[in-house]
């Protein structure tokens, strides 16, 4: 079995980080859709700053890499099957939301797989169902509060400036875009990039290389700089068809509306990052335009697309899930070595000696 060691270990930080620029081009959206529909910086150098930001995000902090690291399972049933088969439903669930425009939840897909292929390998009994239950509660806490806090925000905003001209408030709001649509990249950065580090140092617990005792999970720096690189190069990809569905098919937005979605946004992702707590960006940031949009008239919003996105949403985790144990089930057919944990199977068992006859 231990021919598979290092061959499985080099391949759950490859597919992490494939899962990083994946989440870096598919996500682009959530940062600088707003921005560049309203025309407040060309697309090209709001990926640049995207891309930046989302570098230094991913620097920043461990408490969402710990949960996913050691928060969904225990950690005797993280065998490498399971964390391969988690990532490889990711991928291909990214890749084909992200080829049809649909905002969906890299987030959510992590959380999908893991919990599919922990379910292949041990059964109900292998998942810690509180913390899963959490995660899913904020499938529709998130975008709620996106969607609240936004609308707040905009009913407070266009209070502040009643009396202002409309040259004076776009003015003051193209200048103030830029800063929400930074927060929100970092934030992004901050949240999504975690995600890809947890993995990573689930696969090192696994092979014993971290500690799997409770407490936060002591990051490598070469996990975080290599996250945040792929993260940062995948943003500078671009994802064309997924600013168009935010910045343009949801709802119509000039500078003070988009600042009010980027900021609510922000505050959701800054506070749950906060927590420990792996929430969709995607979510948070479609909820915000959302309230905004309806804030300003509910017929601004295109209820279908959003009704298509929701649907998306509902199916990620049990699509994911279901992917999951297929791959599952097919690495284990092909290499049964992959169903074991190396961490425990490493473990020495120490014999007695036989007896020598003397007294």
């Amino acid at each position: 079995m231990l021919e598979y060691v290092p061959l499985a270990l080099i391949a759950i930080v490859l597919f992490s980080w494939c899962i990083d620029y994946i989440n870096g081009f598919h996500d682009t959206a959530n940062a600088i859709a707003t921005v560049v529909s309203t025309g407040v910086m060309p697309a090209k150098y709001a990926i640049v700053m995207a891309a930046v930001l989302n570098f230094t995000g991913a620097l920043m902090g461990t408490s969402v890499a710990t949960t996913i690291a050691k928060g969904l399972a225990d950690s005797s049933q993280m065998v490498p099957a399971v964390i391969i088969a988690a990532l490889l439903a990711a991928i291909f669930w990214d890749l084909l939301t992200w080829w049809f425009g649909i905002p969906s939840s890299t987030s959510h897909t992590l959380m999908g797989g893991l919990a599919g292929a922990v379910l292949a390998h041990a059964g109900v009994s292998g998942l810690k169902w509180a913390k899963l239950r959490e995660i899913g509660a904020f499938i529709v806490i998130s975008p709620a509060l996106g969607f609240l806090v936004a609308a707040a925000l905009i009913i407070g905003i266009l209070w502040i400036v009643r009396r202002m001209s409309i040259h004076k408030v776009n003015f003051a709001f193209r200048k103030l875009q830029l800063v929400s649509a930074g927060a929100m990249a970092f934030t992004h950065g901050q949240n999504d990039a975690q995600k890809a580090m947890g993995i990573i140092c689930l696969g090192l617990i696994t092979y014993g290389y971290l500690p799997a005792g409770a407490g936060n999970v002591p990051v490598p720096l070469w996990v975080k700089i290599g996250s945040a690189l792929m993260m940062g190069a995948g943003t500078a990809g671009g994802g064309w068809k997924i600013i168009k569905t935010l910045g343009h098919k949801i709802a119509k937005l000039k500078p003070i509306h988009g600042f009010a979605a980027e900021t609510a946004a922000a505050i959701v992702l800054f506070t749950t990052a906060h927590f420990g707590i792996p929430v969709s960006t995607t979510h948070s940031i479609s909820g915000a335009i959302m309230g905004v949009g309806t804030s300003m008239n509910p017929s601004a919003v295109r209820w279908g697309l959003a009704g298509n996105i929701f649907i998306a949403w509902l199916l990620t985790i049990p699509v994911s899930a279901l992917l999951a144990m297929t791959f599952y089930k097919t690495l284990v057919a092909v290499a049964p070595g992959l169903k074991v944990n190396p961490r425990l199977a490493q473990v020495k068992v120490v014999t007695p000696m036989p007896p020598t006859g003397k007294p």
